[in-house]
């Protein structure tokens, strides 16, 4: 039986921080009202694209795997904060590579889309369709925020991670997942502004605005996350217990916390970059792992569990098991363009770009209705 080892690693941090006591300058709050709420402490605001992201985690994945670009067969793009939406942004990363023999797809299942884009190349691997594939978790939130708006300006930040999976006859990589959607809550996290729903309709594009019920999206996404765990666990015939190390999407330390309390997974389990990245939707998965291994808390033969959700609602949890080698084979010397300016001075930037527009958050939330009955219903 043919299975999709992961055999390459890669992350891209950009170096702008930008703290809580950045936020409190130009938000009513500050770092206890933060903490408490969501157990993050700073995020970071990158300076360039995605693809730019993407590339230097990418290369740093192919080394890390022993491959060149012209290896991979399948680059598979997890976001929801593409560069571009025609063309694909996959083909901008695949072009950058120089992967000239690979097929490029985007996914955007919001904050899922790294897991459910490792699903999509798994699957392929294991059918035989591909032999080599790139997979990319990767957001620049920061250009989609509405920097007026503390409860969401507050939680999400930048960054990127890449794996490169390879087929194998060893039973290793992604053995069992769980995907879902609630989709009867699709409302209750969303962003207008951006889409086709607004093209032509007297809506800026940058002129975004948030609807983020927290309080519903806690619920969902904790009975979401905790019932796909079980499920995926018991289709591979693992016991909590057995989990060697948890993996979550890094939404805010409350939900992960009841996520494991609920899963029978103890906090030691779990490994946390909340508090350093915040919220960096599909990125956040492979960061944290990427982290795990350089920080040596994922052993050869590890046995993690991934539960996520996004808006959409997409839920899912993934089972994998890691081969034998936790270090890199090569090491890129490939790094990001020097940053000349702090996380707060390209926030200010993008808040005075907004002013000079001449919208409001709150116009733009009063420009869109969108039906939110289910779909077929009269």
């Amino acid at each position: 039986m043919t299975y999709a080892a992961i055999t390459g690693w890669g992350k891209c941090m950009p170096p702008a921080v930008l703290s809580n006591a950045d936020l409190a300058t130009f938000l009513e709050t500050d770092d206890e009202w933060i903490t408490s709420r969501t157990g993050m402490k700073e995020r970071r605001i990158s300076h360039v694209n995605a693809i730019e992201l993407s590339y230097v985690a990418s290369m740093r994945a192919l080394a890390c795997a022993g491959l060149k670009a012209s290896d991979i067969d399948l680059i598979v793009y997890g976001s929801c904060s593409f560069d571009e939406m025609v063309p694909n942004t996959a083909s901008g990363l695949q072009y950058k590579l120089g992967a000239s023999n690979a097929a490029s797809m985007d996914v955007n299942t919001a904050c899922t889309s790294f897991l459910y884009s490792w699903s999509t190349a798994n699957a392929m691997i294991r059918t035989g369709v591909v032999k080599r594939a790139l997979v990319v978790g990767v957001e620049l939130i920061s250009r989609y925020m509405d920097w007026e708006n503390r409860g969401v300006a507050v939680l999400f930040g930048d960054g990127c991670a890449a794996i490169v999976i390879e087929a194998t006859e060893e039973r290793t990589g992604l053995l069992g997942e769980t995907l879902g959607c609630i989709a009867d809550s699709r409302g209750i996290l969303r962003i207008g502004g951006y889409g086709a729903t607004y093209a032509n309709a007297n809506v800026t594009f940058g002129d975004m605005s948030w609807i983020f019920d927290g309080p519903q999206i806690f619920k969902k996404a904790v009975q979401g996350m905790t019932d796909a765990s079980a499920k995926t666990l018991a289709k591979v015939g693992v016991t909590a217990e057995q989990v060697d190390l948890v993996v979550p999407h890094q939404a805010n330390s409350r939900i992960i916390e009841a996520v494991a309390k609920y899963a029978g997974i103890p906090m030691s389990k779990v490994h946390l970059t909340v508090q350093k990245y915040g919220n960096m939707s599909a990125a956040t998965v492979p960061v944290a792992m990427v982290e795990a291994l350089e920080e040596g808390r994922l052993q050869p033969h590890a046995k993690l569990l991934m539960p996520a959700f996004g808006a959409g609602l997409t839920v899912c949890s993934h089972y994998a098991e890691w081969g034998e080698r936790t270090t890199p084979k090569d090491v890129s010397d490939v790094e990001l363009a020097p940053c000349d300016k702090t996380a707060l001075q390209m926030v200010l930037e993008m808040r005075a770009a907004k002013d000079i527009r001449g919208r409001s958050a709150a116009g733009l939330a009063a420009a869109y209705v969108v039906d939110q009955k289910p779909f077929g219903s009269q």
